[in-house]
């Protein structure tokens, strides 16, 4: 054995940094195992309510399941790899599979009774829709010491229903 100087990297490190991330990507893609699926999710919000899309390629509408529960929407199913035995021989296998779970937090504003979804061509769109009675801005009147109570009033009172006293009254368009 030769004597060689010693430079502080190991013989088994990649030479440039490009090589490095290279390594890096191939043996991080090369070793997932066929359970670790998460599909990609879009969220967003209208002044109606909450949209979220997941991208679910290959799942099933009869594999998923949406639960709504403490302002946590959940998405869970699976994504099921289902072999061809016709004397097929996989070299590599790239895409993902198995069971999976995405959660999301949703405001407390929500009405979850009229939640929605709908599955088309590998997409599952959940609508979650803004309560309204929890979203309509409400002008509080301040009483006085002479023994008036606040009044409770919508901002817009067309054809709205108005509260007074405990008596329900059609409020003036």
């Amino acid at each position: 054995m030769a004597l060689s100087r010693y430079n502080g990297i190991q013989e088994n490190m990649p030479n440039s940094f490009s090589s490095m991330l290279d390594r890096f990507f191939n043996e991080s893609v090369n070793t997932r195992s066929l359970s670790d699926f998460t599909p990609r999710a879009d969220a967003s919000e209208t002044d109606k309510g909450f949209e979220v899309e997941l991208a679910l390629p290959g799942v099933k509408p009869e594999d998923l399941q949406i639960d709504f529960q403490e302002g946590k929407l959940t998405v869970s199913g699976e994504r099921k790899f289902e072999r061809k035995e016709d004397g097929r021989r996989y070299h590599m296998i790239e895409t993902q599979y198995g069971a999976f779970s995405r959660s999301f937090y949703l405001p407390d504003k929500v009405d979850p009774d009229k939640i929605s979804a709908h599955f088309e061509d590998g997409v599952l769109q959940v609508f979650v829709p803004k309560d309204v009675h929890k979203t309509m801005k409400r002008q509080i009147n301040i009483s006085s010491g002479s023994g008036n109570k606040g009044k409770v009033k919508p901002v817009e009172q067309r054809g709205t229903a108005n509260v007074d006293n405990g008596k329900s009254k059609k409020a003036e368009a």
